[in-house]
């Protein structure tokens, strides 16, 4: 079976770098789906306003290694233990499908883009290839109840976030959520653990750097 892509997600994230490790964690991202040419017909979304989450199928593209190894280590255990590759949700896997759910905002259906679908929430980078669209239905999809292997035995503390009013001014207040939430989730690998490394990441076109000392994220403005 051959797939094509039908769409292109457009992201704040320009880099894969700083983009959150799952959907829905940072509820607040905004993005948009744009239809290639040939996809662009809106009665492919008929129907669609009555969902309030989608199922995106979507690829892998700035992973350009190939799957080598059955298992992979995992940011949640610290980037140390090793689980099977089948285990996870790591972009190291043979066919670098990715699964997000997301929810849908608003539907435009008549752009000069065509058909567009805004969306929350979403962990995928600027230019993802996006393959097929399906809709999220609560009673087949949703199982509160279920095991989640490693993630339910592992414990995630957020970090504090430190954002000086210069740069915070730069964005939207929703904007400005969205990053917050998103380092406060620790961008960095899971095996770094510098208080004097400065990171760095893209942001709706800005770099954003910063220091994390303990459990505190200092975002540097840089223009000082």
């Amino acid at each position: 079976m051959e797939i094509t892509p039908i769409a292109t997600f457009h992201s704040p994230f320009k880099d894969k770098f700083g983009i959150p490790r799952q959907s829905g964690l940072v509820s607040e991202l905004e993005g948009h789906i744009i239809f290639l040419p040939e996809f662009r017909n809106a009665d492919a979304l008929r129907g669609l306003e009555n969902f309030d989450h989608l199922w995106l199928i979507w690829e892998f593209s700035a992973n350009k290694h190939e799957a080598t190894s059955p298992t992979v280590r995992p940011p949640r255990l610290g980037g140390n233990a090793r689980v099977g590759v089948y285990a996870t949700r790591s972009p190291y896997r043979h066919n670098r499908l990715g699964l997000s759910a997301v929810k849908l905002t608003a539907i435009e259906l008549d752009t000069k883009q065509g058909p567009v679908l805004h969306v929350e929430g979403a962990d995928l980078m600027d230019g993802t290839p996006i393959y097929d669209i399906k809709p999220y239905v609560a009673y087949a999809d949703s199982y509160p109840q279920a095991r989640s292997g490693f993630v339910d035995t592992t414990q995630w503390q957020e970090l504090e976030v430190e954002i000086p009013q210069e740069v915070a001014r730069q964005f939207t207040s929703q904007q400005l959520a969205a990053l917050r939430h998103t380092l406060a989730l620790d961008p960095r690998p899971h095996y770094h653990n510098s208080a004097t490394k400065v990171y760095g990441m893209r942001y709706l076109d800005r770099d954003i750097h910063f220091r994390v000392e303990g459990n505190k994220l200092t975002v540097i403005n840089e223009n000082k």
